[in-house]
């Protein structure tokens, strides 16, 4: 069987090197930083006006969260080294595809080949797996509510 490249890309192996992202200031950019920005603080204030019967965050929770994370990669990693037959078409903004060609150039710029398609099928396999171990704690279910709410 041939090999499609995909999964042979540098891309899937741990980074040798630092790699910096450079994307262009948006707007929705800076909002979401705000929203984010003001959870935590939300999230910090329910923390501080907890009482000591509150359910208390593990101290070792992030080892739990990357462990985690880290089973994910591996199941996204095979998942998009496996060839995709299956041809689809998807509507993107222009904003959007500005995006992902900005990151597309950036790992470009760092020695990384990469694809529109490539960035796709990593995002659907993340969402995927992210909704069958999460459900309804996870990012899709939780968009798609607001979505239709």
């Amino acid at each position: 069987m041939k090999k499609s490249g995909l999964g042979d890309s540098p891309f899937f192996l741990p980074p040798e090197k630092k790699i910096e992202v450079i994307t262009p200031p948006l707007s929705k950019t800076l909002d979401q930083k705000e929203r984010l920005e003001k959870t935590k603080k939300e999230e910090k204030q329910k923390l501080e006006k907890s009482s000591s019967s509150d359910t208390v965050i593990p101290r070792y929770h992030d080892t739990t969260v990357s462990r985690y994370q880290d089973a994910v990669y591996e199941l996204v990693r095979k998942a998009v080294k496996e060839l995709g037959k299956e041809a689809a078409t998807h509507r993107f903004t222009l904003e959007e595809k500005r995006a992902i060609a900005d990151i597309i150039y950036t790992y470009k710029n760092n020695g990384i080949k990469t694809s529109e398609n490539e960035i796709a099928r990593i995002s659907v396999n993340f969402i995927i797996e992210d909704y069958r171990e999460n459900g309804e704690s996870s990012i899709l279910h939780k968009i798609l509510k607001a979505l239709n709410g």
